[in-house]
């Protein structure tokens, strides 16, 4: 891409059938405090230079028993592309943060867990 803009992907794929992650687009304490918005952010060597985007719509999740609508992406794997640019060879760090759940249970929530990257190449 031009002017050292790249696109850093990233799949969460949760390991159990059935499980789904919530919504890039969830406010930061969830909706009512339901949920754990998905966030993707660099740092180091990266700079985004946009908003994330899925492969994947959300859809509305109605918890049994409550009023509220959760944004979630359907059950398995979704992709998630951040533009970003190189701004130098150094290290640089992938931030996420995430929570997995089924219809009846949670995952302990990941929150700014620190993935580094060793090559920029």
């Amino acid at each position: 891409m031009a002017n050292g803009q790249r696109e850093l992907k990233a799949t969460f794929s949760p390991l159990q059938p059935g499980f789904h992650i919530y919504s890039i687009d969830l406010p930061a304490h969830g909706i009512d405090g339901l949920g754990i918005p998905t966030r993707l952010s660099v740092q180091g060597g990266l700079t985004a230079v946009g908003k994330p985007t899925t492969n994947v719509a959300t859809r509305l999740l109605r918890p049994a028993g409550l009023p509220t609508e959760i944004p979630v992406y359907p059950d398995g794997p979704v992709t998630f592309t951040l533009p970003v640019r190189q701004t130098s060879s150094h290290r640089a760090d992938v931030i996420v943060s995430y929570g997995a759940c089924s219809e009846n249970t949670c995952l302990m929530p990941v929150d700014e867990e620190v993935i580094h990257l060793s090559s920029l190449n």
